[in-house]
């Protein structure tokens, strides 16, 4: 079985896109939040040859049903930084493929994770960076052979990549994706929505 899993935040107002609410506004970010991550579970999660999940931060709020779109299983994030939470995800699934997507991926779709799949046919890790030096997709062939993928990555930042690529062990095979926006400001915000 192949696994997808949204990393995402409880959606509350004040508690997601901290930078991107400082550039539009708590509110109308929380309705950005709210309509691509059910956007996106709706997307991922349509009649397809893997599991989707929301993975949830805080952990308490996974089984709060009307916080989360309908008809996707849950997982809780767990403790520590996003790499020691991103690493257990993948994990989880032992020798299964698995992916972890952003909730602020608003153009991704089931061609990206098809993508993404056929790539782990032939590589160990797959990635799809995003223009800011991140990456907005992560996926392992096999989760147990993480390792120390994500130590000391400089997270939100643009060496989030390339810090995430200096870790990966000489002999492990890497396959990128093509290039999409995170929204993680009012610029991205403002660049996303002159394209719809």
């Amino acid at each position: 079985m192949r696994h997808v899993v949204i990393f995402a935040r409880r959606p509350q107002l004040g508690r997601v896109k901290a930078r991107l609410a400082a550039d539009i506004g708590p509110v109308e970010t929380l309705w950005f939040y709210r309509s691509t991550l059910s956007a996106v579970a709706r997307r991922l999660s349509a009649g397809q040859s893997w599991t989707t999940w929301i993975g949830v931060t805080p952990d308490e709020t996974h089984r709060k049903s009307r916080l989360y779109p309908r008809g996707v299983g849950r997982l809780p994030q767990g403790g520590g930084d996003l790499g020691a939470r991103m690493a257990r995800c993948l994990t989880r699934f032992g020798p299964s493929p698995a992916l972890i997507v952003g909730s602020d991926i608003p153009d991704i779709d089931r061609r990206h994770i098809k993508a993404a799949f056929a790539a782990l046919r032939h590589n160990d890790l797959v990635f799809g960076p995003s223009g800011d030096g991140g990456y907005w997709l992560v996926g392992a062939a096999q989760g147990a052979r993480v390792g120390r993928l994500f130590d000391n990555v400089r997270w939100s930042t643009e060496h989030a990549l390339a810090d995430t690529l200096e870790n990966v062990r000489r002999e492990v095979r890497v396959g990128m994706l093509e290039q999409l926006a995170d929204i993680d400001n009012g610029n991205d915000y403002r660049d996303w929505r002159q394209k719809i």
